[in-house]
C-alpha cells in the first residue's frame, strides 16, 4: 500500500497544470466552431466568421450580464451604499464600452457580403439571432418594455425557449426588479425632492418662467418689427407648452400612458436635481449620471 506522501505526489502529478491555456479553457472555445457547411460536405468559408462573431457576441452578453447583475444587487438594498457608488458608475461605463464595441463588431461581419452569408444560410434552418437567451435576459434585466417589443415569427419571444432551465432563467429575469425599475425608485428617494425647507420644484418653475421671459417674452415685447414679435411670441407660447408637460404632473403622467416617456414624474425631478445641483456636498456621493444611465432614464 502506498505511503500517504507518495500518494499525494501521484496527486498532484495527475492534476492538470493551471496555465493560460487551461485557464481559459481554450480547448474548449477554440473547438467549438462547428461548420455546418463542412458537416454537410459543402464548406463555405465565412461560415467560420459568422460563427466566431456570433460567439463572441454570447461572450459580451454574458460579461454585461454579469455587471448589470451585480449593480442591481446594490440598487436592491434598502438604502444605497453611497461607498460604491463609484464602483457602480465604473461597471456601467464597462457596459456602455462593451455595447460600443459590439456594435463595432458589425463592421468586420459586414466583410462578409449578403452573397457570402447565402451560400451557407439555407444550412442553418431556423436558427436565428432571435433565439438568443442571453440578448433577451439583458433586455429584461435592464427594463425593455412589454410593449416595445417585436414579434418572432408572429409568437411571444417567450415561445422560443422550452428547456426548464431557459424557462426559469427568463421567468427570473422577467419576475425580478430590472436596473429601470431600481434606478426609478432610487431617483424618486433623491435628497432634497422632500426637504421642506428646499422647495426645489417650485424654484424650478420660478426659474423657467424667469428664463422665457428674460429670452423671448420681454424682447417679444420691445421689438418694434411685428413679424420679429410675433415670432417671439410664438417661440415664447411653444417652449411654455413644452416645459409645461414635465411641469405639470397630469399632463406628464399622461404623457407616460401614452408611451411618451417612461420615468415616474418624482423620479424625473429627481433625476433633474442631481443634474442641477450635482457639484453639492451631498449630492457629490451619488453615481451622478453616467451616460448610460441618462439613457436608462430618458429611453
Amino acid at each position: 500500500m502506498a505511503e500517504p506522501q507518495e500518494a499525494n505526489k501521484q496527486e498532484k502529478k495527475n492534476e492538470v497544470e493551471l496555465n493560460y491555456h487551461t485557464y481559459l479553457m481554450l480547448d474548449n472555445i477554440l473547438n467549438s466552431q462547428v461548420m455546418q457547411s463542412v458537416v454537410k460536405n459543402k464548406p463555405v468559408h465565412d461560415e467560420h466568421l459568422f460563427i466566431v462573431t456570433h460567439q463572441a457576441y454570447e461572450l459580451w452578453f454574458k460579461q454585461v450580464l454579469h455587471e448589470i447583475d451585480s449593480v442591481r444587487s446594490m440598487f436592491l438594498l434598502p438604502a444605497l451604499d453611497e461607498s460604491k457608488t463609484l464602483q457602480i458608475l465604473n461597471r456601467l461605463s464597462r457596459v456602455t464600452l462593451i455595447l460600443k464595441l459590439m456594435v463595432d463588431q458589425i463592421d468586420i461581419l459586414e466583410t462578409m457580403t449578403p452573397l457570402d452569408f447565402l451560400e451557407f444560410r439555407l444550412q442553418l434552418s431556423s436558427a436565428s439571432g432571435f433565439q438568443s437567451l442571453q440578448f433577451r435576459l439583458l433586455e429584461n434585466k435592464m427594463g425593455v418594455m412589454e410593449s416595445s417589443r417585436v414579434k418572432y415569427n408572429q409568437q411571444h419571444y417567450t415561445k422560443v425557449f422550452s428547456t426548464p432551465e431557459q424557462v426559469k432563467k427568463l421567468n427570473d429575469s422577467i419576475e425580478q426588479p430590472s436596473l429601470f425599475q431600481l434606478v426609478e425608485k432610487w431617483l424618486e428617494r433623491t435628497p432634497g425632492l422632500t426637504v421642506k425647507s428646499f422647495h426645489f420644484w417650485e424654484l424650478y418653475k420660478r426659474s423657467v418662467e424667469r428664463w422665457l421671459q428674460d429670452i423671448l417674452f420681454f424682447p417679444a415685447q420691445k421689438a418694434t418689427d411685428e413679424k420679429v414679435k410675433e415670432n417671439l411670441l410664438a417661440e415664447y407660447k411653444k417652449q411654455q407648452e413644452s416645459f409645461e408637460s414635465i411641469l405639470d404632473v397630469e399632463k406628464y403622467n399622461a404623457s407616460v400612458a401614452r408611451g411618451d416617456r417612461h420615468i415616474s414624474h418624482e423620479a424625473f425631478k429627481g433625476a433633474l436635481l442631481i443634474s442641477l445641483y450635482h457639484d453639492q456636498p451631498r449630492l457629490t456621493s451619488l453615481p451622478g449620471f453616467s451616460p448610460f444611465l441618462w439613457t436608462l432614464i430618458l429611453c
